[in-house]
């Protein structure tokens, strides 16, 4: 009886085990007013797409080019653009920012 009962426990934990195998885990659908995943998909090329994907609440973005005719998307960058947002200016030219405020403050 013991051996018996000893194999339906064992038998019950192996079904219980395996209902999680090979299963793919329900994804929670995103809440009204959280921050999700911003993307953005513009025509670079003929029969390319360019697909930009911003988390907002990583502070990461990600480029991708999409060739429609191939099928194939590749990964051209990543970023996290936290730091890139706690300098004070950057630019490349001119008017520089500091330029730019000194013609106002002239005002």
């Amino acid at each position: 009886m013991g051996a018996v009962c000893l194999a339906i426990l064992v038998i019950a934990a192996w079904v219980v085990s395996a209902s999680n195998v090979g299963f793919a885990q329900k994804i929670a659908p995103p809440v009204l007013g959280s921050p999700g995943l911003i993307s953005h998909v513009s025509q670079v090329g003929e029969n390319r797409q360019q697909l930009t994907v911003i988390d907002p609440s990583m502070r990461v973005i990600a480029v991708y080019h999409v060739d429609s005719g191939k099928g194939e998307i590749t990964l051209k960058s990543v970023r996290n653009f936290h730091w890139d947002l706690q300098m004070l200016e950057f630019n490349t030219s001119a008017p520089l920012p500091q330029e730019v405020r000194s013609m106002l403050e002239q005002k």
